[in-house]
């Protein structure tokens, strides 16, 4: 009985240190400076079933009231980057901007705004220039200048890159038209100069202004869905009945930011939006690449009938035309290249180390992320793992003509992640830049890459044509050659038919006579 109890208790012991070993495995993958911490990842295959993938960002680390030396923080609804690598925050409940250095140091911190000098700045009125109620900020890189939308004051002030100090101040224009109110919620500045800003709400489109301020006029109205109900009933409907029907008003964007192109980018998540992710024009036409599995929407399946999905609240762009998306419903991060290609989704809410309770911005720093929340009051420094490193080097040099580099980079992705589609398209895409058009077919075959797997048949046909165009020309000469044969027998047969027939008659004439 000793024995039979003794083996019981060792079993029992046994299994419960299995138990607390595994339970302090997620403890592990989650280490107090969050350098270990590792999101889980996942794509969407061509029939749109999620597929497990390891996640392209990890947490590094995070900046918070304990950087701040003392400053108070309420909130933190923006962060914008520089390419020095200083990380530019909006507190908007304080009224406050915070700028740290990459290492999350506290740089430099104000709500009254001074001169390049240093003094105190005053308005036209003689009133010290102080921040209220900022929603927005854009580094204007060509310029060296620092855009902010003072929200609560009606305004933009616009600060010089270096001294922190006042350049000017962008009050509303004079020849505004339209019922928007000038409200600047989020902004930016193309290389042209030309100030884009949002307006919360805002039906008309985003505001257009110059340099100096004057309006231009709207920008990239924002097309809204409209039910095959609606548009029937309207289309017979008179005058008075129309006027009494409900307005069907454009949607309003969220957040905008520009791309290495110059081209104006933007998001909104108002549900009767017909696209919920911009790339505009001059026109200000959505010209938005969407040729990947899925199209650009983020999460493409719903728990419930009551998921609204994704709800993007940001959107930051590197200079090589991969674009990251901020989901504000999940706290996840989307990730997509140029072509409009889902690389990677990870990211989640809770109350875990990394995880989000709110997020609200998102910018690129270098190859990492910046992500702000403003419920917990955290900035998010996000690093990529191995995985990630690759895909986004693959991608750049994809961008920049680099084919070999990029086969490199995608094999090296496929290395660490074997079902990952975007590779096997990634690789499809630079033979077919080579034109290797059958290795291409291959990859695009692999990764279930329909769209490009049809332009790469298209140019391994056109090559095949023109390859055996000589045989193709003598089989066409042959077969041109036997028709036309075939018909000079036919009629020499048919006149010698016809003359036998003449012949066969007039003997049958003949001999009716006699």
């Amino acid at each position: 009985m000793r024995k039979k109890s003794r083996k019981y208790f060792s079993g029992l012991l046994a299994a419960l240190l299995g138990l607390t070993c595994a339970a302090m495995l997620p403890l592990q993958a989650q280490a107090s400076d969050g350098s270990s911490y590792v999101y889980d990842g996942y794509t969407y295959d061509f029939y749109g079933n999620a597929k497990e993938s390891p996640a392209m960002f990890q947490l590094e680390r995070t900046i918070s009231v304990e950087n701040l030396g003392g400053v108070a923080l309420s909130s933190v609804d923006d962060v914008c980057t520089s390419e020095d690598g200083r990380i530019f925050m909006i507190d908007t409940t304080e009224s406050r901007m915070n700028v740290f250095d990459g290492d999350g140091v506290l740089l430099f911190t104000t709500k009254l705004i001074r001169t390049v000098e240093g003094t105190i700045a005053l308005d036209e009125n003689g009133a010290q220039i102080m921040l209220n109620a900022p929603e927005g900020l854009f580094i204007h890189e060509k310029e060296q200048e620092i855009y902010i939308a003072d929200t609560g004051n009606h305004r933009i002030v616009v600060l010089d890159l270096a001294t922190y100090g006042l350049l000017r101040i962008i009050n509303a224009p004079a020849e505004l038209v339209g019922v928007t109110q000038f409200v600047p919620s989020k902004i930016a500045v193309d290389l042209a100069d030309r100030i884009y800003v949002v307006v919360q709400s805002s039906y008309e489109g985003i505001l257009e202004l110059t340099r100096d301020g004057e309006f231009a006029g709207y920008y990239g109205v924002n097309t809204p869905m409209v039910s095959l109900t609606d548009y029937f009933w309207k289309s017979i409907a008179s005058d008075e009945q129309k006027a009494q029907m409900a307005k069907v008003y454009a949607p309003a964007f969220n957040n905008i930011t520009l791309d290495g192109e110059g081209f104006v980018m933007a998001v909104t998540y108002d549900s009767s939006a017909s696209d919920m992710v911009f790339r505009l024009n001059s026109k200000g036409e959505n010209v938005l690449r969407e040729e990947g599995n899925t199209p650009v929407i983020g999460d493409t399946w719903s728990l419930s009938s009551t998921d609204t999905g994704s709800q993007f609240v940001d959107i930051a762009v590197t200079d090589f035309g991969t674009y990251a998306l901020l989901d504000r419903t999940k706290g996840r991060i989307f990730l997509y290249n140029f072509d409009g290609e889902l690389l990677n989704a990870f990211g989640s809410r809770g109350n875990l180390k990394g995880e989000f309770k709110s997020p609200t911005s998102i910018a690129w720093l270098g190859d990492k992320l910046v992500v702000s929340d403003d419920i917990l009051n955290y900035i998010y420094i996000l690093a990529p793992t191995a995985f990630g490193k690759a895909v986004l080097e693959g991608n750049e040099s994809y961008y920049f003509g680099d084919w070999d580099a990029a086969l490199v980079s995608f094999r090296q992705a496929l290395d660490l992640n074997a079902n990952y589609e975007a590779a096997y398209s990634g690789i499809g895409k630079n033979y077919l830049m080579k034109e290797d058009y059958e290795t291409a077919m291959y990859y695009f075959k692999t990764g279930n890459n329909r769209t490009f797997y049809s332009k790469a048949y298209n140019g391994f046909r056109g090559e095949w044509l023109e390859g055996h165009f000589a045989i193709i020309m003598i089989l066409f000469i042959v077969l041109v050659g036997a028709v036309i044969g075939s018909e000079v027998r036919y009629h020499k047969q048919s006149k010698i038919k016809a003359k036998a027939a003449m012949k066969l008659l007039n003997s049958r004439k003949g001999r009716t006579e006699e």
